[in-house]
Order: C-alpha cells, then sequence, then structure tokens
C-alpha cells in the first residue's frame, strides 16, 4: 500500500486519458533521450515510447492500443514513478531489466474515447494485416526491440465478473495461445508462471476478484501474433471493482501486478505447478449488466411472450 501512494502519478486520474494528459509527464521523463516519437498516428499525432533499465531480460509494454482503455497507462506512470524513486526495488529492478513502454498507442481513439483509431480499425485484429500507421509501428518497435516479454495491456467491460462468485473481475489474465490447439510451448509456459505469480501476489489484497481471460485463438490479435512469435506475452485486463467507476482502485491493482510479475521474472522463481495454478484461475464472464428489462413483450415465432 505505502509503495502504491509513493508513486502514485497523481496528475492523471479518471477514465478520459488523452495525449495531452500524459505529454507533460513524458516530457519531465526525457531528461536524457530516454523518451523517443517512434511514429506518428492517422491524425498524425505523435506516438512515444519510454526506455529505462539496463538490464540483460527486455521487457515490452503497450498501453491504450483501444483509446477508450486507459487504466493500464495509469498504472503504467505509477510504475514509471516507481523505477524512477531511487528505492532498493526500483535498482534492482533496472539492473534486471530494460523496460520499453508504450504508454498510448492509439492518440486518435484515446482523444474520441473510443476502441478504434481514427479509420475505424481495431489495432487489436490488424497484428497479420498491418493495415494502420499504429500496428505498423508496433510491430516494428518490437521487431527492433527483440523483447524477452511483451506486456498487452487493455481494461475490460464492468459486465464482466469472476466466474460464478458473484464479484467482478478486478484483474484479468491471459497467456494468448500460439496456435488452435490452445497447446502449451516454452514461449506460453513462462507467461503461465508469471501471472500464476501475479495471481498468488494479489489474491491476498482482493480475493476472489482475479478472472481468467478467454484464451481461444485468433492470429489477427496482437498478444496471438507475439505468442506465436515465440515471445512469452501477458494480457492485462483491468476491469472493475466495487463502485469505483473511476478505475483508481483497479489502476492500483495494476500497478501491483506489475510488481509482482517483474519480482518474479527477476528473482527466476519459477511456480511450481505453474500450469494447474494458472487453470485454477476461474473463468471471465458477463455476469453483470447495465440495464435489465422485465417483463417486455416480444413476438416468438408468431407467439406472443411476456
Amino acid at each position: 500500500e505505502a509503495l502504491v501512494s509513493q508513486n502514485k502519478e497523481k496528475s492523471i486520474t479518471g477514465r478520459y486519458i488523452t495525449l495531452e494528459s500524459i505529454e507533460p509527464l513524458l516530457k519531465q521523463l526525457n531528461r536524457n533521450n530516454e523518451v523517443q516519437i517512434i511514429g506518428k498516428s492517422v491524425l498524425e499525432k505523435p506516438i512515444y515510447s519510454y526506455e529505462i533499465g539496463k538490464g540483460k531480460t527486455r521487457i515490452f509494454l503497450w498501453s491504450q492500443m483501444h483509446g477508450n482503455e486507459s487504466t493500464t497507462t495509469k498504472a503504467l506512470f505509477d510504475f514509471i514513478n516507481l523505477l524512477n524513486s531511487g528505492s532498493e526495488l526500483a535498482k534492482k529492478l533496472l539492473n534486471a531489466f530494460t523496460f520499453l513502454s508504450i504508454p498510448m498507442l492509439n492518440p486518435d481513439g484515446a482523444a474520441l474515447y473510443t476502441r478504434e483509431n481514427a479509420n475505424k480499425v481495431d489495432l487489436n485484429r490488424d497484428s497479420q494485416d498491418l493495415t494502420q500507421p499504429e500496428s505498423r509501428i508496433l510491430r516494428q518497435t518490437f521487431e527492433a526491440f527483440k523483447p524477452d516479454y511483451c506486456f498487452n495491456l487493455h481494461d475490460q467491460r464492468t459486465i464482466f465478473g469472476v466466474s460464478d462468485t458473484g464479484k467482478p473481475a478486478t484483474m484479468s489474465f491471459l497467456a494468448p495461445s500460439y496456435n488452435e490447439a490452445r497447446e502449451i510451448n516454452d514461449s506460453r509456459l513462462k507467461a503461465i508462471n508469471v501471472i500464476a505469480a501475479i495471481n498468488d501476489g494479489l489474491q491476498s489484497y482482493m480475493p476472489n476478484q482475479v478472472g481468467r481471460f478467454d484464451d481461444s485463438f485468433n492470429i489477427n490479435c496482437i498478444g496471438d501474433t507475439f505468442q506465436y512469435l515465440g515471445v512469452p506475452t501477458i494480457l492485462f485486463e483491468a476491469g472493475h471493482y466495487q463502485n469505483d467507476y473511476e478505475r483508481e482502485v483497479t489502476r492500483k491493482h495494476a500497478f501491483m501486478a506489475f510488481v509482482f510479475a517483474f519480482t518474479t521474472i527477476s528473482e527466476n522463481d519459477i511456480v511450481i505447478n505453474g500450469i494447474d495454478k494458472y487453470m485454477n484461475i476461474p473463468q471471465n464472464k458477463g455476469v453483470f449488466y447495465d440495464f435489465i428489462y422485465k417483463n417486455i413483450r416480444i413476438n416468438y415465432d408468431g407467439i406472443e411472450k411476456i
């Protein structure tokens, strides 16, 4: 909890996080060319990367691939604050890792508060065709950086709960499949072990509020593509916490998930029975509703029913 409050980036809050929200932070961080403009969006907005650390394990993270999914962007800046804090934990992480992040891949979508980019394309279905400038930037950065792990950072809707527990899925995770058969190879196993460790860590802070996302294979999704290319990829889905519509409590748990993930990888702390632990995380389910309509008259095969 102390770690969370010490490192929280107070200048960004709520759900609507735009390029204008984060540019001042990137300017402050750019002491020695750590911040680069790696390309432009459809509407010619800059897409930034931020690199820190000198460790041999290379970590690639990107957020707001969907413009209206901003919780992990907030958590990412909190984590960047931790890395710049000078603490013992920060030194340990910076010696173990080189972090390259794209805090906002889809600035046009962020401004419009929409999932898609300005051409109305879902970037997370464009990882094979690469029709969009943002998709190409992500792919080029991936190929140039050669990461050891990828962190694909998203939000999910408030309707998702943890199986039948009646609790919201505040954080859900997935080690995406790399093939149709959803088999587990070495790279997927690494992602599974990290998620098992994150879940172990989070359970003591929010019991029964961690879900496992659906792992059906779609090569057009970026996580499935990177997993298929042999890089362990971890999907974060930040969801709802009770009465936390601004997702500030969820933000805290996403930040903690980063800390648990990277301490586990840096200590090479392989989770025993990782697959079992991962498979035992209950699945995400759409169990909550925005509206419930009752006593509606419908015409069902020519018969009126209530």
